[in-house]
């Protein structure tokens, strides 16, 4: 199953990725987490001192990967980061998200992969979501199933809806301060998911009482699934002290369980996931793509295709 983290910045999103990846991780499930945030900090929340090799170097090398002997694909140079699969695509398993060569393993034994940074070359020309489009490329090949957890840490605000990455995952949970701020991001994100069925829940963070969740639920309503209070512990593993989840607060270990059942509970649409890869795929091909390679990039999608196991 794949989760999405997503929210305004500082709302503690990076935070929650981690915890809840850990949280799954301890209880023996594979895990892979993907830092798809322009600022890359979920390596160092999960306990690493260096970041994983960047996805978003090594696109020429994904791309040659997952075309495979698509004929409808004549080269990396004609994929782009919405190129869907078709029949003789490389269809990855989680086990090979899991050993994907550029990840690395992270203390409590899940995999991290990441988009990785600007590099100098790209300062001031490049944009970021062509490094991003090396995490949508891998889950547009991903054929995954129950009991295996992607959890990708999402730009923040709206910018995840600057590509067709915000309708790759089974739910997406959005992190909001009960701030008007906050629920400010949860509005927008709510009214631009609601357009494409994105199953959406809200996760309260750094709540300090009553007050605090009366605010998130007179803003969010019946989105608001569960809540974070403020917690030491956090903030200490925030601060780079030692942490372990025995040390969470009751109350917030009861709410990442509550997520992982949520999750687990949501049912998978492949039909969905198959319909809406083809669709922003003919609308970046009519945008910019087709123009960029040179080729008319609506070809690229096969008809007969079947999405899913």
């Amino acid at each position: 199953m794949r989760v999405a983290f997503v929210g305004k910045g500082g709302s503690g999103k990076t935070t929650m990725s981690a915890l809840f990846a850990r949280h799954v991780a301890a209880q023996g499930a594979p895990v892979v987490a993907m830092d798809a945030d322009i600022n890359q900090h979920l390596a160092l929340v999960l306990g690493l001192d260096e970041q994983p090799e960047p996805l978003g170097a090594h696109l020429t090398e994904i791309k040659d990967r997952l075309r495979g002997t698509n004929p409808r694909i004549a080269s990396a140079e004609r994929m782009v980061k919405t190129t869907p699969p078709g029949r003789g695509s490389t269809l990855l398993s989680f086990e090979d998200l899991a050993t994907d060569p550029y990840g690395l393993t992270t203390p409590d034994g899940l995999r991290l992969l990441a988009t990785g940074p600007f590099s100098e070359d790209d300062l001031g020309v490049a944009c970021y979501h062509s490094k991003v489009g090396a995490v949508e490329l891998l889950l547009n090949h991903l054929v995954d199933g129950p009991g295996e957890y992607v959890v990708v840490d999402m730009t923040a605000g709206a910018d995840s809806f600057a590509s067709g990455l915000f309708t790759r995952f089974d739910l997406t949970f959005l992190v909001a301060e009960p701030t008007r701020q906050g629920v400010g991001v949860y509005r927008q994100y709510r009214e631009y998911a609601a357009k494409y069925d994105v199953a959406l829940a809200v996760v309260g963070n750094k709540v300090h009482g009553p007050s605090d969740v009366d605010f998130l639920r007179e803003h969010v309503g019946d989105d608001l699934l569960t809540w974070m209070e403020h917690s030491a512990a956090v903030r200490a593993m925030e601060q780079g002290r030692h942490f372990t989840l025995d040390d969470l607060e009751p109350a917030n270990s009861d709410a990442l369980a509550l997520l992982r059942k949520t999750l687990d509970e949501q049912e998978k649409d492949w039909a969905r996931f198959g319909r809406q890869t083809v669709e922003f795929h003919l609308r970046n091909a009519r945008a910019w793509a087709n123009e960029r390679t040179g080729a008319d990039l609506a070809d690229q999608v096969d008809p007969d295709f079947v999405y899913g196991p």
